[in-house]
């Protein structure tokens, strides 16, 4: 697909991969809508990109009937949208299914899956007037491997892969593409954003820093599936191990996974 002259709606483009696929965006050509409940966050992208490429929407994507206002507000002030980009997603607190409260599954899941759902049935009508289209949604590693206390995360961003690839199915022979992403661990604030925080020594949190990729070299493998037109991407050489390995031995998988962090469960 095409970038240059295209319209984009990105959620979570307030910070981390929302922020650095909006720059990419706007820097290949095309004007982005954003959306998030940072409204601060938005300014300074919208600063960072260029503010005659950006719309500002500050909403919470779970909430339905704000969503659904959203088409007219965006082709108001940038016209037709071309693409959705769903990345706006939380993660949980490090807590066995059997000890997390279902206020917190809940929240996960209106967020996660339903802020995806209720984005891509208000924009596909749209969509698919368009002479080429894309949506484009972000999973998550978590969403084809589970991670120990991170199970309905994981349930949450597994759903969105079947819904991705189920639209695929389904839109093939429109002018809809479809693309499901599963980035690994990337540098972003995203557990500051769900609220999440972990106790670890200066030197656990380096040694995480080091293993992820930044946003911005994440925001560039994405970009690139929607312009191939991929099924689907993975982002990080560690999706792209496990990816290989789930596939290879699913048991094994999830053992190491258990093995390697565990610990991150206090």
């Amino acid at each position: 697909m095409e970038i240059r002259n295209k319209v984009f709606v990105v959620t979570g483009a307030g910070s981390g991969m929302g922020r650095e696929i909006t720059k990419l965006l706007v820097s290949k050509g095309a004007k982005v809508a954003m959306v998030d409940i940072n409204t601060k966050g938005m300014e300074e992208t919208a600063e960072i990109s260029g503010r005659d490429k950006t719309s500002i929407h500050t909403l919470n994507i779970a909430n339905r009937e704000e969503v659904e206002k959203l088409p007219e507000q965006i082709i108001g002030e940038l016209g037709d949208v071309d693409g959705i980009i769903n990345n706006a997603g939380i993660i949980q607190p490090f807590i066995d299914v059997n000890d997390l409260e279902y206020e917190v599954i809940d929240r996960i899941m209106n967020i996660n899956f339903y802020g995806t759902l209720f984005m891509t049935k208000t924009f596909l009508p749209h969509l698919l007037k368009r002479p080429e289209a894309s949506i484009c949604n972000i999973s998550s590693m978590g969403g084809f491997i589970p991670f120990p206390g991170q199970t309905f995360y994981g349930a949450s961003k597994a759903a969105v892969k079947l819904l991705t690839e189920g639209l695929y199915a389904e839109l093939k022979e429109t002018n809809v593409h479809c693309t499901v992403i599963h980035p690994g661990a990337i540098n972003t604030n995203i557990m500051a954003n769900s609220g999440v925080h972990l106790d670890v020594s200066k030197a656990e949190q380096k040694g995480q820093e080091n293993m992820t990729l930044p946003a911005d070299k994440a925001a560039e493998v994405i970009v690139q599936a929607i312009v191939e037109n991929k099924f689907r991407a993975t982002v990080g050489k560690d999706a792209r191990f496990l990816d290989i390995f789930y596939r290879f031995n699913p048991r094994k998988a999830v053992n190491f996974i258990l093995k390697k962090m565990g610990s991150m469960k206090r």
